[in-house]
């Protein structure tokens, strides 16, 4: 199987994606605070998440939530530690599943990338999501891993 999915792949219904996204933002918010200790006055991040649950609230469009994405992913080029930037990222990609759910695919990577010396922590937080991961998007978010 390609670990490259297609276009159709990627878009997946709304439903779908809601549900992804409430599944991405419970995990970008465990990695937070990890960009906060670094840039505790870049709300960007925080942005990000918070237009991703208005979206499942039915209070802001996709383009909106989408610019709190690229936002978020802003603030990670601007961050210096790995920890933050990976944290910022996953915020990014959390948000950014309400506009394509193969985003989704991306939170476990750069979840990986948020503990670069600490192997213990980051296999507990990736057991973490994969435990909460909704099953029936199991193979969709981890590729059949």
């Amino acid at each position: 199987m390609s670990t490259q999915p297609d276009d159709a792949d990627l878009r997946l219904p709304e439903a779908d994606r809601r549900e992804l996204v409430e599944w991405t933002v419970a995990c970008a918010e465990r990695l937070l605070p990890l960009f906060v200790a670094e840039r505790p006055d870049d709300s960007r991040p925080r942005e990000a998440l918070d237009a991703a649950q208005a979206f499942l609230r039915g209070e802001l469009e996709i383009e909106e939530v989408r610019e709190r994405s690229f936002g978020s992913h802003a603030a990670a080029r601007e961050a210096a530690d790995a920890a933050a930037v990976a944290a910022a990222r996953v915020c990014g990609q959390a948000a950014a599943v309400a506009h394509m759910a193969g985003h989704a695919r991306q939170v476990p990577r750069y979840t990986a990338k948020a503990f670069p010396g600490d192997r213990s922590r980051r296999d507990e937080e990736l057991a973490w999501q994969r435990m909460r991961v909704p099953a029936r998007f199991d193979r969709y978010v981890y590729d059949g891993d």
